[in-house]
């Protein structure tokens, strides 16, 4: 045998490699200032292409009339699509807000000066409304106090913000490394 066989049975040769991102979508391959996040418009253009083909079913019944293969099962297939491609429109928000005005927002939403601070998009709602989350720690080294902060994605608006005292233990860490409980750090 000329290769090790891996427990799927194929050659360690041949193994796909760890899931990765497209290159659009990895930031460390972009200069930071350079990076920008995808827009949430363009859930648009499945919608469209569904209503497309939903058109083309109608047309295709209108057309071909009641038969074996052109049905009235075309026309509900038209509706379904017709109707999440509609959604898929109607939920295709422009992405007005980027994570760097996002956290403006939240610096000034928290009150405290900010150290560690980390952006994620979610969505909210039936209509899938874009929004930031921003976690935010103060500067004081171990962080004082934290906040989460949700900022709207389409109009830069605070939909909620929470500010409280850091509940996390930091008593363990020195010099930003974890020591065992039990070790003493005494030199």
């Amino acid at each position: 045998m000329t290769g090790e066989a891996t427990a799927a049975g194929l050659p360690a040769a041949k193994q796909a490699g760890p899931d990765e991102l497209p290159e659009d979508l990895q930031p460390s391959l972009v200069d930071p200032e350079d990076y920008i996040f995808p827009n949430n418009n363009r859930r648009r253009i499945p919608g469209f292409i569904y209503l497309a083909i939903a058109a083309g079913l109608v047309v295709l019944y209108l057309m071909r009339g009641e038969g074996v293969l052109v049905n009235q099962g075309l026309l509900m297939a038209a509706v379904i699509l017709g109707v999440v491609g509609a959604y898929s429109i109607v939920a295709g928000w422009n992405l007005d807000v980027d994570e760097r005005d996002a956290l403006k927002v939240s610096i000034n939403e928290v009150g405290f000066p900010v150290g560690h601070a980390s952006a994620q998009m979610g969505w909210r709602g039936l209509l899938s409304r874009p929004t930031w989350r921003i976690l935010l720690y103060s500067s004081e080294e171990p962080p004082l106090k934290r906040g989460l902060v949700l900022v709207d994605g389409v109009n830069g608006a605070v939909v909620e913000a929470l500010v409280e005292d850091n509940p996390e233990d930091w008593s363990d860490v020195v010099d930003g490394e974890r020591i065992p409980k039990g070790t003493t750090t005494d030199d």
